[in-house]
Formats: C-alpha cells, structure tokens, sequence
C-alpha cells in the first residue's frame, strides 16, 4: 500500500516556474514507478511524466518535453516535477500517481496509487 500527497501548486504567470512535489508513505517507495497526470476542467487526466524505479529512466510527453523535468529522491520518498516556461494551457489539477511495474505506462489504468492533486494555475 502506498499513499502519495502532493503539494506545490500555485498560480504563476505564463513563462514561470513551479516544482511540485510527491510525497509517499511506505517503505518500498523505491520499488514504485512514479508519474504526473494533470487534468485540466473539463478533460481527462493525461500522462505528462514518469521515471521508473529500475534505473530512474525519465519519459515526457510531447507538451512538456523540454519544459518539466522530473526527478526522485528515494532516501526522503520523493518525487519532484520541475516545470518551466509555463504555459495558461498547463494549468490543471496535477495527480501523482505510483505503480509498481518498472516499464511506466502512459495510461491511466496503468497505476494503482493516486494522490488527491494540487492545482496549478497559469495565467497569460
């Protein structure tokens, strides 16, 4: 059983920063595929990010590629997103969410932890 918080949202202007964090209890943490997954009102949460809990291989989604970066930090349960050159079209409630399969998949479906999001708001 694994339960994630996340937190760092926020409202920023159009080309700014946030980093969000994602936090996990247990501890087999580093065992967990981790993944962001904004949803935006009125859309389906989208995959935009994961990194697996093998080797720490990274994947992006085409927009955000070049703009967010995520990371882990095992010892303190931790998952980060950095995210810059911030677009309004970003904005969205951002989910974390964990999966114990080292392949990280770009579906929903294919995670069985969620946390209760933190929204994130971009303005133009």
């Amino acid at each position: 059983q694994v339960q994630l918080v996340e937190s760092g949202g926020g409202l920023v202007q159009a080309g700014g920063s946030l980093r969000l964090s994602c936090v996990a209890s247990g501890r087999t943490f580093s065992r967990y595929t981790i993944a962001w997954f904004p949803q935006a009102p009125g859309k389906e949460r989208e995959f935009v990010t994961a990194i697996s809990w093998s080797r720490g291989i990274t994947y992006y989604g085409d927009s955000v590629r070049g703009r967010f970066t995520i990371s882990r930090d095992d010892a303190k349960n931790t998952v980060y997103l950095q995210m810059n050159i911030m677009k309004p079209e970003d904005t969205a409630v951002y989910y974390c969410a964990a999966s114990g399969n080292s392949n990280p998949s770009r579906n929903r479906s294919g995670y069985n932890y969620w946390g209760q999001g933190t929204q994130v708001t971009v303005s133009s």
